[in-house]
């Protein structure tokens, strides 16, 4: 069941990351981030009332809603980088190297988590991050940085802290329903994301957003919430090093549907990198 929960977020995710990129044209990434988190809030708890779990709220420990918090926290981190990277780079590059993070997850669920170094999870990992670096590509503007490149930053960033976030949930999520931890950690997000808006003064922007741009970053944020409770769900019931892997193939979906879609250019590393983190996420299955 987790292996499954892994790839219907894994869908989702891929969806989100299209959904997002057409919402956030001309609109600030951290706006569009905090405007997106209302509906993932909305959602979650929703999701905790039909479930009948918001009563045991009371019940969590202390250690899980620090960890639930620190978890929120790293999420709100990753995604501020993230859709930030995805505002002016190619999503299926940005998304390619979000999904890198999977290296260091497997590391720090083996280490922190104490979760068995299976061969079939090393095998895989490294050959989904080898498709990862083959999809990303060389840097088409010779060997200098410049400016049109800040997006592998920002995407390097966010891979760190959405690795941080899997370990923390998972130890936040021990003995908590799936669903409320959720729930719980958005709102820490939400919370996150309205104070940097606040912070920056770049609320009053929200009467510029069309009213498409107001209906890809809902769409977005419904993705959003399905592809969450889909995967900490995946988390509570099976491996991290394990279920995390699985979620990161949606950077293939994204690829071919940015190709689909936002008509990015097919290229053949872009192809090949897509076939090898598909063969690592298979490995990792069997």
């Amino acid at each position: 069941m987790s292996i499954v929960l892994a790839l219907l977020a894994a869908l989702f995710a891929a969806i989100t990351g299209i959904l997002a990129k057409i919402g956030m044209e001309n609109v600030n990434s951290n706006l569009a981030t905090a405007v997106r988190t209302i509906v993932v809030v909305v959602m979650a708890f929703i999701v905790v009332l039909v479930t009948g779990q918001l009563h045991t709220i009371s019940t969590i420990t202390n250690k899980a809603l620090l960890f639930i918090g620190l978890s929120g926290i790293a999420t709100g981190l990753s995604w501020l980088f993230f859709f930030r990277a995805l505002a002016i780079g190619e999503v299926s590059k940005v998304v390619a190297i979000d999904k890198a993070s999977i290296v260091l997850t497997i590391i720090l669920s083996v280490l922190v988590l104490g979760e068995p170094a299976k061969t079939m999870v090393i095998a895989g990992g490294a050959i989904i991050s080898i498709g990862t670096f083959i999809l990303i590509g060389k840097n088409e503007e010779k060997k200098r940085f410049t400016g049109s490149q800040r997006y592998i930053v920002h995407s390097i960033i966010g891979a760190v802290f959405a690795a941080l976030t899997s370990i923390l949930a998972k130890i936040g999520l021990e003995g908590v329903d799936p669903n409320l931890g959720t729930f719980l950690r958005t709102v820490v997000i939400l919370l996150f994301a309205w104070g940097i808006v606040m912070y920056q003064g770049i609320f009053k922007e929200l009467w510029r957003i069309s009213k498409k741009g107001y209906l890809f970053l809902i769409l977005s944020g419904v993705a959003t919430g399905l592809s969450w409770l889909c995967y900490f769900a995946a988390i509570a019931l099976g491996d991290v090093s394990v279920v995390a892997p699985i979620d990161k193939f949606s950077v293939v979906l994204t690829m071919v549907l940015s190709f689909l879609i936002l008509k990015e250019r097919v290229a053949k590393h872009k192809i090949l990198g897509g076939v090898l983190i598909t063969v690592g996420t298979i490995v990792l299955i069997l």
